[in-house]
């Protein structure tokens, strides 16, 4: 093998980079990344970089890759596996023989018409500059979405004495997590002065030149100087149109050994898939699942790099790492943690609750099978919790 192309310079492909090199692979190594940046870590985002306290530079992800060549500010526009070709959008063609697909996700564009100003989304660094930057003493902010990034930017706001309104369809924020973990984290939001519209949809935003407010399906206008879109997010893979690769949704389909498949779902030896894009057989998911967490993008990397070195047959399966996938967030006071599958849980039970610390931790369960742990303040217990749901991991 003497040409790997990495095409996504975020966490999964800057780590798969540097496991080549650290397993001694010595030949061509060549990175593609959309942004000018070098690769940086995503969750302070939303908050330590968002409220000040992170610069740009201490965001980076640490380390270097050994004689890469690096393709920044640059987008893959198509692959050609006849001629084992990565087309850049400028028409560069790139020759490799192993390739690794990372190019993660973006954020979720509203679907109608929006004010020239005021209205942000927030997946890389420059839209946390202009997001912070919008961000003056009277705004008035409403954050459409009350999922992860949404609670973690009004928590984040409210620090910083913001006015903070949150708009969710759901019932209550952060719905992957379950009911009884909803309700604490609306308690302790409400507590730190966040207002919430949830159950609702939004009919639109409202402004012509700039954002003026945020008009609900109810009629209700929540008046607004600053927006923030946090409705999720969509697999960047338009660029693999065409290929022949199985691409479900958007997202690429891996076998356990994280060997990307063909449209007969066949594994193609020389291409390999990791992190946000990609799809990959979870023991407590129905079929291949794409989990979108910093620690599956880690581990997928990690184990792809090793397996690309290798043949077929010799590859390791991702249960051989019992990879369990984790996910925390730091909200106020509150550092919430969680391990196993949360989206296989039809199930959510209460273990402990303490209301003055506060702490709280619940179950979730598939039937009568444990999959998923969610932790406030409960460290030790996650921790527990996820060499459980590892070892049950590596016995399948």
């Amino acid at each position: 093998m003497r040409n790997v192309v990495v095409v996504g310079a975020g966490l999964a492909g800057f780590r798969f980079a540097q496991d080549l090199r650290d397993a001694g692979y010595t030949e061509s190594l060549t990175v593609v990344g959309d942004e000018l940046d070098r690769p940086y870590d995503r969750p302070p985002l939303s908050k330590q970089l968002l409220s000040g306290a992170y610069t740009e530079e201490q965001c980076a992800l640490a380390g270097d890759v050994a004689d890469a060549i690096w393709k920044l500010g640059r987008r893959a526009a198509r692959l050609d596996r006849d001629r084992h070709l990565v087309i850049l959008d400028d028409g560069e063609e790139i020759p490799y023989d192993g390739l690794l697909i990372a190019t993660g996700r973006r954020a979720r564009e509203w679907p109608g018409v929006l004010p020239h100003a005021g209205v942000h989304m927030l997946r890389n660094l420059a839209d946390t500059a202009a997001f912070r930057a919008s961000i003056g003493e009277a705004a008035k902010v409403v954050i459409i979405g009350a999922g992860f990034i949404g609670c973690e930017v009004a928590a984040t706001l409210r620090n910083e004495g913001a006015d903070v309104t949150v708009v969710g369809v759901s019932a209550y924020p952060m719905p992957v997590m379950g009911p009884d973990v909803g309700a604490r984290a609306i308690a302790i939001h409400e507590a730190h002065g966040v207002d919430f519209r949830l159950g609702t949809g939004v009919a639109a935003v409202e402004g012509d030149e700039t954002v003026t407010g945020v008009r609900l399906d109810s009629g209700e206008v929540l008046p607004a100087t600053v927006v923030l879109i946090a409705v999720g997010s969509v697999p960047n893979s338009e660029w693999l149109e065409g290929s022949g690769l199985a691409v479900d949704g958007g997202v690429v389909s891996c076998d356990i050994t994280c060997t990307v498949l063909d449209e007969a779902g066949r594994p193609v030896p020389e291409i390999m898939a990791a992190g946000d894009v990609a799809a990959w057989p979870h023991p407590h998911g129905r079929g291949a699942v794409c989990i979108e967490h910093w620690s599956n993008a880690r581990d997928m990397a990690d184990l792809a790099a090793r397996n690309l070195l290798v043949d077929v047959p010799d590859r390791a399966p991702m249960a051989a790492l019992a990879s369990v996938p984790t996910f925390w967030s730091d909200q106020y006071n509150v550092k919430i943690k969680s391990a196993g599958y949360l989206r296989a849980a039809d199930r959510w039970t209460v273990v402990s609750e303490d209301v003055e610390k506060p702490s709280l931790l619940v179950e979730g369960h598939r039937g009568d099978e444990l999959v998923a742990a969610v932790g406030f303040n409960m460290n030790r217990s996650i921790i527990t919790y996820h060499r459980s749901l590892a070892a049950e991991g590596a016995a399948v």
